[in-house]
């Protein structure tokens, strides 16, 4: 799973940045949200007003749980957990969506109130406490602003982990350029190529074209994903992609285009979680009112495994190991 000749000794990007232009650059987005284009939506509503439109997110991002996570890949978990805050809300409307309670089943105006910038810091300060390997911002497409924001105090106060960008892809070149020299490891999931699949599904026709642009600008900033002598990643990307039932031609196409675009050396999650969830019931979505056969899955990773990708494999960390069964 790792290669000798991807050990980096690890610094954050934000910490080569510098605080003062980390404080300048959290102005400037938060300025922006005036206007909002934090994302491909370009509502164009005043969030600095406390407005809100397709995120249901105004002035204060909000955040639904945070927590030192053990699910991510292994080498983001680790054996202390990858730090995780999962912002509610969502820029998308995924009809199968596994987080359909906190992205979109909460109604604007009844979510819990927004987290300041210094409640946020908070918990970032509080997972490195816990000894947790990153802070991992899960479903920051429509938040970029208050995370710029909410890491000035962070840093200020002594963190030094490195920040993972966890998002759909559905991300503004805006945001993406606001984030260079200061996000890590960016893990985008690229889920569908076509733009009839991405209407019907994400509600969203125009998100194939966001995704290319916005992982191949992430790509840029941060190149292949790199580890250090503990297997645990520290720059790079890494791109997830949820193996949907009867959507071979999608995958097909995505993962010939990581290849041509960004290289065989790129890593590359096939996830095989998915199950109808969301609004996926009834006769509406019946062709994915199911999970992917083992035959599905199958031919999807001889696929990548045939284009030279990096595929992620799940292999716990020793340590982690010795955690649960109670000798650490």
């Amino acid at each position: 799973m790792y290669s000798d000749n991807s050990r980096v000794r690890f610094r954050p990007a934000y910490l080569e940045l510098g605080l003062e232009a980390l404080r300048e650059r959290a102005d400037r987005a938060v300025a922006l949200l005036a206007d909002c284009r934090a994302c491909p939506r370009d509502c164009g509503v005043d969030r600095l007003a406390d407005r809100w439109s397709a995120c249901k997110t105004g002035r204060h991002a909000v955040v639904s749980s945070y927590f030192p996570h053990f699910g991510e890949e292994d080498c983001l978990r680790g054996w202390m957990g990858s730090g995780t805050i999962f912002f509610g809300h969502c820029n998308l409307r995924c009809v199968f969506c596994q987080n359909y309670d906190i992205s979109q089943a909460i109604k604007a105006g009844k979510a819990a109130p927004g987290a300041t910038p210094d409640q946020i810091a908070a918990m970032m300060l509080e997972l490195q406490e816990r000894r947790c390997h990153n802070i991992n911002f899960v479903t920051p497409e429509h938040v970029v602003p208050q995370v710029l924001e909410a890491l000035v105090p962070a840093v200020r106060d002594g963190l030094d982990l490195p920040i993972v960008y966890n998002t759909s892809a559905y991300d503004s070149l805006e945001s993406i350029d606001l984030m260079d020299g200061v996000v890590d490891i960016y893990m985008p999931d690229f889920k569908l190529w076509s733009n009839g699949a991405a209407k019907r599904y994400l509600m969203a026709e125009n998100y194939p074209d966001a995704a290319r642009a916005a992982i191949k600008a992430m790509h840029r900033q941060v190149g292949p994903l790199v580890f250090d002598d503990n297997g645990l990643a520290r720059r790079g990307l890494l791109i997830r992609h949820l193996v949907m039932p009867g959507a071979f031609d999608e995958t097909r196409r995505i993962l010939d285009w990581i290849a041509r675009e960004l290289g065989p050396d790129t890593y590359v999650n096939l996830m095989d979680q998915y199950y109808p969830a969301g609004k996926v019931t009834g006769e509406r979505f019946s062709e994915i009112a199911r999970r992917p056969s083992q035959s599905e899955l199958l031919e999807v990773r001889q696929v990548a495994e045939e284009i030279g990708l990096r595929l992620d494999l799940r292999r716990p960390h020793a340590r982690l190991l010795m955690r649960t069964m109670g000798f650490a």
